[in-house]
């Protein structure tokens, strides 16, 4: 069902369930002199904030550190060992059927979202042999999990018999912030063995979904996971397909809104980091950049983990003590590697778009962007070769750059073993480590969209919102919800939300989930 209420609501999906979160009511646009607001970020969360700001008339100056917005979904030009342009990354990003927030950002530019496209398939393939997908599973609950069950090779009727679902029953009935209150002190991986997956299932299917928040299971807390699972598979029915970006990230994604932006008036200031944010005495914010200094009546600061907690180190009047102590103690997940290779030959002709792996050392999945994206199709077809991207998360402390880069391409000949054969045009490697870490115990000290300070917000995935999101779709809701708390400040009608159920779906199965709470 597709539907759209006021304030630039973004359409929801297929299920009907999905919950709708009005904003406070109020005026249509700003009224006399327009306010100002800096959003510090460039990524989902600022771009979202910046964007329902800057529709309701708020002046908008958005600063951004780097030299392309999108964040950690941004994408800059390279040339290639034979001469050709490209676009790198920091890699593949599945865009849920889920997010519906994002997808209404994006919608400002697209409003058909033509930009994405539709992989067939989520497959899952071990060491071992065995392999799983989610093509043919159904996508309403329960009988997604009764489907994926029976549909799977990794649970037998013994490994049925053996499992504890007692244990399981926290699954069934997830609900924000009460997820947090019972599961935040237990770590992904404890969670899962007191259940007792099969084995083949616990590393095949639930410790990829894990790894997607680039932490190991051990250290990842329990209540982060299990509210993944209700995003993605227990609590809606869109599936657990999804698309991707038919183009690069910039062309398909920010160079559209920003653009958007733009006609709407706002500034996009890239190549501009923040150093501090002070507050002025009579009201308002000074933000000081290596260009100067501007003053704003607002700041929305959606940053990254070690960007957030350099700029409030930076602003020693920003918040409180308290505030401030919680920022200084974020943390980030471990480093990640990705790596992309433009092969001289194609790929075998049915392997699929994208591949989760378990059991092939740090590899944990594998992208043929050259059969769904653009330019590495182009790029291909010119040449007769194939792009492939490699994805390592949460690799361990002190390893050794070249030597995981050589490993993740030795996996990728076990993975698809035509590729040993290939010659490499050209190879880039992206390590990074600035995504947050959800560690165990560490939902209280996340900071929340509100702060301290009535004109300053905190927007990106790392923010605390007690809604049922997460990944990009909690950055732009972040930053959505940032906007909304300056806008209520001057009688302004926010944006519109929507999410995924708040709670289990059976009312029996609640009953039964209720057991374990009580």
């Amino acid at each position: 069902m597709n539907g759209r209420s006021g304030g630039g609501a973004p359409r929801r999906g297929r299920d009907r369930r999905a919950r709708v979160i009005l904003p406070r009511p109020g005026r249509a646009r700003v009224s006399g002199d327009a306010p100002s607001t800096a959003v510090v970020g460039g990524g989902i969360a600022g771009l979202a904030a910046a964007t329902a700001l800057a529709e309701r008339g708020v002046r908008v100056t958005l600063y951004e550190r780097d030299r392309t917005l999108g964040g950690r979904l941004a994408g800059w030009p390279v040339e290639l060992a034979d001469g050709s342009p490209a676009t790198m990354s920091r890699g593949f990003h599945a865009f849920f059927r889920q997010y519906y927030n994002l997808r209404g950002l994006l919608r400002r530019a697209d409003p058909g979202l033509g930009m994405l496209t539709a992989l067939p398939d989520y497959p899952l393939r071990h060491s071992s042999g065995l392999a799983d997908s989610f093509r043919h599973v159904p996508r309403t609950p329960p009988w997604s999990a009764l489907g994926f069950v029976a549909l799977s090779p990794t649970f037998g009727a013994r490994d049925l018999l053996r499992m504890n679902p007692s244990a399981a029953l926290p699954l069934l009935d997830v609900r924000v912030p009460d997820v947090y209150e019972r599961l935040d002190g237990v770590s992904a991986h404890e969670f899962l063995a007191s259940i007792r997956f099969p084995e083949a299932a616990h590393h095949l299917a639930f410790e990829v979904f894990s790894r997607s928040f680039f932490a190991d299971p051990r250290t990842l807390s329990a209540a982060e996971m299990v509210l993944m699972f209700h995003i993605y598979f227990l609590g809606s029915s869109e599936g657990l397909l999804f698309d991707v970006p038919s183009e690069p990230f910039p062309a398909a994604l920010w160079d559209p809104l920003a653009r958007r932006l733009a006609a709407l008036g706002a500034r996009v200031r890239t190549a501009t980091p923040v150093e501090c944010v002070e507050p002025r005495t009579h009201g308002g914010y000074r933000v000081a950049t290596p260009d100067g200094e501007g003053e704003h009546d607002t700041v929305v600061l959606a940053l990254d983990t070690e960007g957030l907690r350099t700029v409030v180190a930076g602003s020693p009047e920003l918040g409180d003590a308290r505030w401030r102590e919680r920022v200084a103690g974020l943390r980030t997940a471990p480093p990640f590697l990705v790596s992309r290779l433009w092969l001289d030959r194609p790929v075998a002709p049915d392997r699929p778009g994208f591949l989760g792996t378990s059991g092939f050392g740090s590899l944990d999945n594998v992208s043929v962007l050259s059969g769904w994206e653009g330019e590495a199709a182009r790029w291909a077809a010119r040449t007769g070769g194939s792009v492939v991207e490699l994805h390592a998360y949460a690799l361990p402390e002190g390893c050794v750059r070249d030597v995981e880069e050589k490993r993740l391409v030795e996996q990728l000949y076990r993975v698809y073993p035509e590729t040993r054969d290939a010659n490499v045009v050209d190879a880039r490697h992206e390590w990074r480590a600035d995504c947050p870490l959800f560690p165990v115990g560490g939902y209280g000290e996340r900071p929340t969209v509100r702060t301290p300070d009535p004109g300053l917000t905190v927007a990106g995935d790392l923010v605390r919102t007690d809604l049922p999101v997460a990944l990009m779709e909690r950055a732009a809701t972040s930053g959505f919800l940032a906007a909304n708390a300056l806008l209520e400040g001057w009688g302004v009608r926010g944006q519109t939300l929507w999410t995924v159920p708040d709670r289990g779906r059976s009312a029996v199965l609640r009953a039964l989930a209720g057991r374990t709470r009580g």
